[in-house]
């Protein structure tokens, strides 16, 4: 008996906005696009940020096979390339994109750079829904590093994390505007790193932006 295979699409934006700060304002922004069955898909992951008259602050874009190893958990593994100004890093990596109890969305990921450099990094979000149209979504984001990358600006350690909170218009599920408030720091020796360079290690944002999907 012939089994038949559905093969399926997606583009997510998750984040596209901007980003009102003291100093310089900024644009960020955060993807991905599948193609593919249940359990096996080509996965690209986009995210980077910009500043206002200074170009692009960080970008990368990642190229995946996504295998799924449980009903909520998928595994990721492929290549990572920055794409933003200044020293480029290409890397290997390796990746599991889970959903936890409660419905909190986990991301992690390992990274190996073609110079030897050791990075991670762990996400996690909860949609909160608090009406059929408004939804509530706390983030956080923390990334470490196994040594010190001075040409990246990166110390050894917990390098940086971001936390926010994002309410979301969803009146229509694939196009939803929302509004927020994110804050960020420099941690340890990347926190040294920025002051010897002259910048600061926090930041607070008020962001306005979408998120749509196709």
């Amino acid at each position: 008996m012939a089994t038949s295979h559905t093969v399926s699409h997606l583009v997510l934006v998750d984040r596209l906005e901007w980003q009102a700060r003291r100093g310089r304002d900024g644009i960020a922004l955060s993807g991905k696009a599948a193609w593919g069955g249940d359990l096996d898909r080509l996965l690209i992951r986009t995210e980077g940020e910009a500043a206002a008259g200074k170009g692009v602050e960080s970008a990368e874009l990642r190229a995946l096979w996504s295998h799924a190893v449980g009903p909520y958990a998928n595994l990721e593994l492929g290549v990572r390339q920055d794409l933003q100004a200044g020293p480029g890093r290409t890397y290997a990596t390796v990746g599991i994109d889970a959903m936890l109890p409660y419905w909190i969305e986990a991301e992690g990921a390992l990274f190996l750079s073609h110079k030897g450099e050791f990075l991670a990094r762990a996400e996690f979000s909860h949609d909160m829904r608090l009406s059929q149209e408004l939804i509530l979504q706390p983030r956080a984001e923390f990334n470490l590093a196994a040594q010190d990358v001075p040409a990246l600006g990166i110390g050894s350690g917990l390098s940086d994390m971001e936390t926010g909170l994002r309410l979301r218009w969803a009146r229509e599920p694939t196009f939803a505007p929302y509004v927020g408030v994110e804050w960020s720091r420099k941690f340890g020796r990347t926190a040294r790193l920025a002051r010897l360079d002259g910048e600061g290690v926090s930041t607070t944002s008020l962001v306005a932006g979408l998120r749509f999907w196709f």
